[in-house]
């Protein structure tokens, strides 16, 4: 349950006061129920009995003896200052920040003359360097007091004198010398008996190495945790801030640095506010880590980099400098404890465990507060440490129960995990026996077919259904791995071993991957005696583990060779499949064999498979009683080997034959499949009209593109194959097709991929895409249809579906093309009305000035209707200086009528023989002077310029006509535009994608004209 605001805030001042009620009882038990106060530089204890197991602090009025070095003389009096408390007063003229102040404090203790005990006192914390005279004599020292900076030598060590009465009386006179400000006597010295002095001493120091060895457990903890576990930033950050808070540890109170190390003054006084600073930096970004679903604070990011700079600042700073920076450490270390309370303030609402590190952050702003209130005081008798360690086991307790948390919810989702895997391990069983009936129906329905003597099936069709059977077999042994993971499982497979021959099983098991290394350059090999003897094993068991052990090789290899030995180890036989793969790293030697896992195809090869196989052979070699090992190196292939015993001489072998020197494919089935495809695409001669229609397959399994290959061919489709999405986008920049038909599931670029990538080029028209895939859940054809797809075809594919399918798309793509081509006929023969009566009119007009110039006229009006209407305007491509003259009757025209309105500058530098789509300028020509040149009533000049390269031939019309705004310019993109403007610019610029890869490119600009450019590549 969510605490509320109110139960919050109750549980806050609850834990305020507890932690401050233990503190005050902490100060109780050290310090004396009262205690007399020094007065004019006297503290009378007489009469007074001092407590055995308590200290006094010496505070009160001292006398002061400002600028004086030597000691004063006993009738001298001196200033009274308040000590504990800084002496800034007493020195009203500084004489720069590298002035040396000094002076002499002295307090004279009256006791009972029948005191004889030993005293001690204990100097904790005076700016910043001090002697202890007692009764004139020099007892204790830190640092080097002087007059001059030379000499001077600051420290500010916490050091303990003895003292002993003298007539009654104990006389300390302490000397002081500081270069800086807020200097003096700033933190109580503690008085009592010499024992109890070190006593207190003691306990307060062990209270503090004890906090700093706790803390330094926890770090220690965070970092190997950080290392050998999942990296959490959150661990780091949480040893960083234990870390600094060890620093300020050592650093305050009795000043444990100085006793691990001689530390120079200014590296103490850095180390000081370093330890603040980190305190202040690690907060906030351990607590986001803690609670990373919150988000991030931009105040965060800004204080980290003024936390940065300041850390820097105190690396090159002087001491002087550092103590006026003192109150910006404590503002930002205050602003940092807000930050962290706001991203504690954010995740309240949905987490419980937050109460712990929001009452961690209280007992760190209790710690600071009572820090500063020590300082000051004379309250600070013995170190308290348990608001620090209390701040650190409430950080424990919230990590200690969201490991709880999560560790309920881990196995909260193993229970789930494991029940899932048993309902998967269900269903997959219950859909491999669902599959292997009908795929037996069929591999017996091929074999009987190919095994009909009375009525043979033709040789054209034998490969064909050899390749069925082949492939449904290979598919029947994949769906027994998934029934016999389960059973492996559960124990239930019985073995039933005889005396099994490998000269007979070898050859089989391998015939079955030999349409595998179609398209690689692969040797499938194997060197087994005619003498070897039989093996113990049970036959079938024995060809599965053959099978998936080639299998995996055939699958990963890309080239070199696959081979099979054996060798006789004492009565055991050593069966080794080798390969010329690219290996399997060291790491990965043993993960191979687990359950459903995959070699990473980064490392070659195909992806693929159930990640099955390999775990099965194990198991079942283990269960004849064998091992089986793989041996592996990146690059230098891999060995998988295995034992089995040798039969005994008594077990009959089976009896199978076979032709121990017979090749793994005869030529007279080569021979007969290719026979089978001329054969299919002789019958279907007249399926197609015109050009074949082209084909890219793509899919990275071999046996997959071959099934394609039979069954497309037969209506006379030209197939080209790649067995990635890269190779097959490499092809579709370089060459036309009419039909992609690519797998889902391919290594390294999916089918979704390659289909996005080729829709970034080509239209659905212009390219169809018939995806293969054997998901059909909505999910996964939306995904194929959002990626660009035509159609989708679900595995296992039905020839006639397939072909059908594959018919209607590329009737399609060359219908939208004949109807792109007729288009830009029809447009082009839709010559304005007005246009015509025009032309008619300056004809009947120059009938009666200028007859020459009429019959010009005339003859270019015929030539230009003639070509306009030419059935030549719906071929694919037509020559440039056919339709440059198409251009140039048509600017002719127009100049006779407009006159010097209309002027035209030729620009051809290119083969007039390139071909190019028809009706492609002449339109691009006739917009210009429609809409650019002729709506200024100046006119203009239109340029033609043409330009070949060893890419291609551009094409470019121009204007200085009234040119487009950028609004226009967009309407003119749109692939369906609201209204029938632009239609014959994006005819034009579909067609040109469609034939050239790329459209027009147009660039226009109010007032200053536009220009059409488009690219012909050779």
């Amino acid at each position: 349950m969510i605490l509320s605001w109110k139960r919050l805030a109750l549980s806050v001042v609850l834990f305020l006061l507890t932690l401050t009620g233990a503190r005050l009882v902490w100060l109780d038990y050290h310090m004396p129920d009262e205690q007399p106060l020094a007065i004019g530089g006297v503290l009378d204890l007489r009469g007074w009995d001092m407590p055995a197991n308590r200290t006094i602090a010496l505070e009160g009025e001292w006398e002061l003896f400002p600028a004086r070095f030597d000691l004063p003389a006993s009738e001298e009096v001196g200033k009274p200052i308040q000590v504990p408390g800084i002496w800034d007063g007493a020195f009203p003229g500084r004489q720069g920040e590298d002035s040396i102040d000094y002076g002499v404090y002295r307090l004279r203790i009256l006791l009972d003359e029948s005191v004889r005990e030993t005293f001690a006192v204990r100097i904790r914390d005076v700016k910043s360097s001090s002697e202890l005279y007692v009764n004139g004599r020099l007892a204790g020292a830190s640092g080097r007091p002087a007059e001059t900076t030379d000499r001077y030598e600051a420290a500010n060590r916490p050091y303990t004198v003895t003292a002993e009465p003298r007539q009654g009386a104990i006389e300390l006179t302490l000397r002081v010398a500081a270069h800086h400000e807020r200097a003096g006597v700033t933190s109580p010295m503690r008085f009592g008996f010499a024992d109890t002095v070190e006593r207190q001493t003691s306990l307060s120091i062990g209270m503090q190495f004890m906090l700093c060895v706790l803390l330094l457990m926890h770090a220690a903890y965070g970092l190997i945790l950080y290392f050998l576990g999942t990296r959490s930033t959150a661990l780091l950050y949480f040893s960083c801030f234990v870390g600094s808070a060890i620093l300020s540890v050592i650093v305050a109170d009795d000043k444990l640095i100085f006793q691990l190390a001689d530390v120079p003054y200014s590296w103490y006084l850095k180390s000081i506010y370093w330890s603040y600073l980190g305190v202040a930096v690690f907060i906030p970004p351990l607590i986001r880590q803690l609670l990373p679903e919150y988000g991030s604070i931009r105040l965060h990011r800004w204080l980290n980099v003024a936390f940065a700079a300041y850390a820097v600042f105190v690396l090159a700073a002087t001491d002087t400098m550092l103590r006026t920076t003192y109150i910006l450490l404590a503002f930002w270390m205050y602003v940092s404890i807000a930050l962290a309370l706001i991203y504690l303030y954010k995740a309240w609402k949905d987490k419980q465990n937050v109460i712990f590190l929001l009452l961690a952050i209280v007992g760190i702003l209790h710690n600071m507060g009572w820090a500063r209130i020590k300082n000051y005081t004379s309250i600070d008798v013995v170190y308290f440490p348990f608001d620090l360690l209390t701040a650190l086991l409430l950080f424990a307790a919230f990590w200690f129960q969201r490991f709880f948390e999560t560790n309920a919810r881990m196995k909260q989702l193993a229970e789930q995990l494991q029940l899932e895997g048993r309902r998967k391990d269900d269903f997959l069983v219950n859909t491999s026996h669902e599959l292997r009936n009908p795929l037996h129906g069929m591999i017996n329905i091929a074999q009987s077919i190919l095994d009909d003597e009375r009525k043979p099936p033709f040789e054209a069709h034998r490969s064909g259904l050899g390749l069925l059977v082949d492939v449904g077999r290979r598919m029947s042994l994949l769906l027994n791995d998934l029934v016999d993971a389960k059973r492996l499982k559960e124990g239930t497979i019985q073995l039933q071993p005889r005396g099994v021959r490998l000269q007979a099983v070898v050859p089989g098991v391998m015939g079955m991957l030999r349409y595998m290394t179609d398209g690689k350059p692969i040797r499938l090999t194997a060197d087994i005696p005619d003498a070897f003897p039989p093996v113990r094993a049970d036959e079938h068991r024995l060809i599965q583990i053959l099978f998936n052990l080639l299998h995996n090789a055939v699958k990963f290899t890309k080239e070199g060779e696959v081979s099979l030995r054996v060798e006789r180890r004492g009565k055991e036989a050593r069966i080794m499949i080798a390969d010329t793969g690219p290996g399997i790293p060291e790491h990965a030697l043993e993960r191979i064999f687990e359950e459903y896992e995959q070699i990473d195809p980064d490392a070659g090869g195909s992806f693929g498979g159930l990640g099955l196989g390999l775990g099965i052979s194990r198991r079942l070699v283990e269960l004849h009683g064998g091992s089986l090992t793989a041996a592996s190196a990146p690059g230098q292939g891999s060995v998988f080997a295995f034992l089995l015993p040798i039969a005994d001489a008594n077990e009959a072998p089976n009896e199978a034959r076979h032709d121990p020197d017979a090749p793994l494919v005869t030529p007279a089935e080569a021979d007969d499949a290719s026979d089978a495809v001329a054969a299919e695409r002789e019958t279907d001669a007249d399926a197609w009209e015109g050009v074949r229609p082209r084909v890219l397959a793509v899919d990275d399994d071999a046996v997959n593109l071959n099934v394609l290959e039979r069954i497309l061919t037969l209506d006379r489709y030209e197939i080209v194959k790649a067995t990635s999405a890269p190779e097959a986008l490499a092809k579709a920049e370089a060459e036309r097709f009419d039909l992609v038909i690519a797998d889902v599931m391919m290594p390294h670029m999916s089918g979704y991929a390659l289909a996005s990538a080729l829709r970034e080029r080509y239209s659905l028209s212009e390219l169809p895409i018939l995806l293969l895939t054997a998901r059909n859940r909505p999910e996964d054809i939306s995904t194929g249809f959002r990626a660009g797809a035509n159609d989708y075809v679900v595995k296992p594919v039905d020839a006639r579906e397939l072909r059908s399918r594959a018919r209607v798309l590329t009737q399609l793509k060359q219908s939208v093309g004949d109807r792109l081509r007729m288009e830009a006929a029809w447009l082009q023969a839709q010559i304005k009305p007005h246009f015509i009566f025009n032309t008619i009119n300056s004809i009947a007009a120059l009938s009666a000035l200028d007859a020459d110039r009429m019959r010009g006229l005339l003859e270019a009006f015929s030539r230009y209707l003639r070509t306009s209407f030419d059935f030549r305007n719906s071929d694919r491509l037509v020559e440039l200086k056919r339709e440059l003259s198409l251009v140039e009757l048509y600017l002719y025209i127009e100049k006779e009528r407009y006159g010097d309105r209309l002027r035209v500058e030729w620009e051809l530098n290119a083969n007039p023989l390139v071909p190019i789509p028809p009706l492609t300028v002449q339109p691009l020509v006739e917009n210009a002077v429609t809409h650019g040149i002729f709506r200024r009533a100046r006119g203009g000049t239109i340029r033609i310029r043409t330009e070949e390269s060893d890419g291609g031939v551009t094409i470019a019309v121009s204007d200085d006509g009234v040119g487009m705004d950028a609004d226009k310019l967009r309407s003119l993109s749109r692939p369906r535009p609201e209204t029938g403007e632009g239609i014959g610019l994006r005819n034009i610029d579909r067609r040109l994608k469609q034939q050239c890869g790329t459209g027009l490119h147009i660039r226009s600009e109010p007032g200053s004209g536009t220009e059409v450019i488009f690219r012909i590549p050779k």
